[in-house]
């Protein structure tokens, strides 16, 4: 119990942190929101996209604030020899990273929020038709992604790089995974590429939760392999020390 209050008050340490940083409050909640309403405007008239388009931004955050924000954050924290120090003092580790996940967790949660309210309010998308998939395509994502920063963490050299390491990965999964367009109507090698990576079954999966309401429950099982794999590289590579 003792190791959950100190992880209690390390989350509670990082949302302010958070907080006062405003670059990153507005990197992760109204990014997305931007990109709503500018996609929003395009497709005014044409809901059927819009149905497309809001749980792929949704997928998206979720890849964002776990996936992108722990490869960064860790490979700062690792490089600026915080991890170093905090391995010498009495803090748990587990408590400590515990605090820092929590903390992205949390931020996801706030992102689907926002991004249900406004795809009900702004874009004519009904309220999610399935919220226990909706919760566990988010679940599995979070828990995925976070892994997969962890372990890319590992590979960057060093913070000055760390946005172009991430974003060589970010950036061309989002694209060809089908946030901002249905890959159904791709060409075959590109759906080939999607069908393999673990974003386009969990946007899927939150497609179905949010506007059909029909489950893609066995996108699961590409999501559950990634995960796998990411959490033997993310313990395997672990390092405490910068380079």
């Amino acid at each position: 119990m003792a190791d959950v209050a100190i992880a209690w008050r390390q989350y509670r340490l990082e949302r302010r942190m958070f907080w006062r940083n405003p670059s990153a409050a507005f990197f992760n909640f109204a990014l997305p929101l931007i990109f709503l309403a500018l996609f929003g405007a395009v497709f005014a008239d044409d809901q059927e996209t819009l149905d497309v388009i809001v749980p792929g931004i949704a997928g998206m955050s979720v890849m964002s604030t776990t996936f992108s924000a722990l490869a960064m954050n860790l490979t700062f924290l690792r490089e600026q020899g915080v991890l170093k120090r905090i391995r010498g003092t009495p803090l748990p580790p587990g408590a400590y990273l515990g605090g820092i996940a929590a903390n992205a967790v949390t931020n996801t949660a706030i992102q689907i929020a926002i991004i249900t309210v406004a795809g009900k309010l702004l874009f004519g998308v009904d309220w999610p038709k399935d919220p226990l998939a909706l919760v566990v395509f988010v679940a599995a994502g979070v828990v995925c992604f976070a892994l997969l920063g962890v372990a890319l963490s590992h590979a960057i050299p060093n913070f000055d790089s760390a946005p172009a390491y991430v974003n060589a990965v970010f950036l061309p999964v989002i694209f060809v995974s089908g946030v901002f367009y249905d890959v159904d109507n791709t060409p075959a090698i590109l759906r080939d590429i999607a069908e393999v990576l673990p974003l386009k079954h969990v946007i899927d999966g939150l497609s179905g939760a949010m506007v059909t309401g029909e489950g893609a429950w066995s996108g699961l099982v590409v999501v559950a392999l990634w995960t796998l794999a990411g959490a033997v590289l993310a313990v395997r590579g672990f390092r405490w020390d910068a380079r």
